[in-house]
């Protein structure tokens, strides 16, 4: 049985609430479809990184970047009350690239897989 560090432990909580918070109590337009992909802890509990998506492409990108940085006050202190850690961790928001670039290898799979079909053909007797 794997066991989880605090901050893993801290950090899978924070997501958590953060998702309902988004859900429903920020009532940011610019915010309504981010989701919280993860959340990254450091060690010593001071600093989260947190990874979201939003919908739509690189515009709703930047504005949901803007409305995190808006909302991080009520945020912090949303996850202060509810997470009753000594020191409240800094929170930093990050667009999760790792969607962008799984679909861009997709992409390129496809491409291979219709240029060249010759190779998937199985060989005739």
């Amino acid at each position: 049985m794997r066991h989880f560090s605090r901050s893993d432990r801290v950090a899978g909580l924070i997501q958590r609430l953060l998702s309902v918070l988004l859900a429903k109590e920020i009532k940011d337009p610019r915010l309504e479809m981010a989701v919280i992909t993860s959340v990254d802890m450091s060690d010593d509990l001071r600093n989260a990184r947190i990874y979201f998506i939003p919908s739509g492409g690189r515009r709703n990108r930047v504005d949901a970047e803007k409305g995190f940085k808006a909302a991080r006050g009520y945020i912090k202190r949303t996850l202060a009350r509810e997470l009753g850690l000594r020191y409240m961790p800094e929170l930093e928001f990050c667009f999760d690239e790792s969607f962008d670039y799984g679909s861009r290898i997709e992409e390129i799979l496809q491409s291979i897989d219709t240029a060249d079909g010759s190779d998937h053909q199985t060989p005739e007797k």
